[in-house]
């Protein structure tokens, strides 16, 4: 007899991330949860799989009877949930440190097989920007609350939805020039979000990573300057690339973040005075058993639309 298909629910499934894991759950047979604030965004995942095999449920991560519903019953459990600047009662604090430390919790009271935990190249308890510190913290609170739940830490995430190669390209065709920030020489190394997706997938079948954390970047080590101009080579565009004192970036986030979607805040400059790389010794896809996929790869296979002739210039000319 056949064992009974594993009940997965992800926290933050809707998102950009969530998305390529709930697919790839999918074609596993797993009945996947994909737990948000706004269940009607993750419908559309509905067509991912068999009728019933991936519900959308509306979860408030603040509230502890919502979390444990969300998890009862389930034998894996993924949080995803994170942000890239404060909004509102969307604090640093409140999504990356309490709600994970509520997710664990519940985890650990329902009896939860395996629990991953994306946090980010660059948590420390000790950081400077809040978004590495709350990340640092939120780590803490898993681990305080489940011991072998695995921890992966990605560094800059590119694929179709990703939100940093298509806002540069986005900038590119209306800016006659693109910003280095401090110059440039921040170093990343990105990861291609199917590999996270495989990742995440290899950790919650694998028992020999329980308890351990991973940190997963791409094949190659680029500067931001060198990522802008990766870009701007794949959708075929020249633009100035103007160094943006730090300084003066400072300044500039600090008047930015007050937008209701900003595009830089004062707390991402601070994150762009360290390099955001794997750090040597750390355990990473290798490790895994996954190749790291090229940028170079994948970058064309959605910046296309970008290069002139392409959708949004087609677009722009209508």
């Amino acid at each position: 007899m056949a064992s009974p298909a594993p009940v997965v629910t992800v926290f933050g499934g809707s998102g950009f991330i969530g998305r390529h894991l709930v697919r790839r759950l999918a074609k596993t047979g797993a009945v996947v949860r994909v737990a948000s604030r706004h269940p009607s965004q993750s419908a559309y995942l509905k067509t991912a799989g068999a009728v019933g095999q991936i519900v959308p449920l509306a979860v408030d991560v603040t509230d502890d009877a919502s979390i444990t519903a969300a998890v009862q019953g389930a034998g894996w459990v993924v949080n995803l949930i994170g942000i890239l600047y404060e909004s509102g009662r969307w604090t640093f604090e409140r999504a990356h440190v309490e709600a994970p430390d509520r997710i664990a919790r519940a985890a650990a009271a329902a009896g939860v097989g395996r629990l991953v935990h994306v946090s980010a190249i660059g948590a420390h308890s000790d950081a400077k920007p809040a978004y590495a510190r709350t990340k640092a913290a939120g780590e803490a609170a898993v681990r305080a609350a489940v011991p072998e739940a695995v921890i992966l830490r990605p560094s800059i995430i590119f694929g179709p939805e990703d939100s940093f190669f298509n806002l540069f390209a986005g900038m590119a065709l209306v800016a006659p020039a693109l910003p280095l920030i401090g110059g440039g020489h921040t170093r990343f190394q990105p990861v291609y979000v199917g590999d996270i997706a495989e990742a995440i997938q290899t950790v919650l079948t694998d028992p020999a990573t329980k308890g351990k954390t991973y940190e997963l970047g791409g094949p190659r080590i680029y500067s931001f300057k060198e990522l802008l101009q990766l870009m701007l080579s794949e959708i075929g565009r020249k633009r100035l690339l103007v160094t943006v004192p730090w300084k003066l970036a400072e300044l500039q986030g600090t008047v930015l973040q007050r937008l209701p979607k900003p595009p830089l805040t004062r707390d991402q400059v601070e994150l762009l005075r360290s390099d955001n790389v794997v750090a040597e010794g750390a355990l990473t896809l290798r490790d895994l058993g996954i190749t790291p996929t090229a940028a170079e790869i994948i970058l064309p296979t959605y910046l296309d639309r970008f290069r002139p002739g392409g959708r949004f210039n087609r677009q722009r000319e209508a």
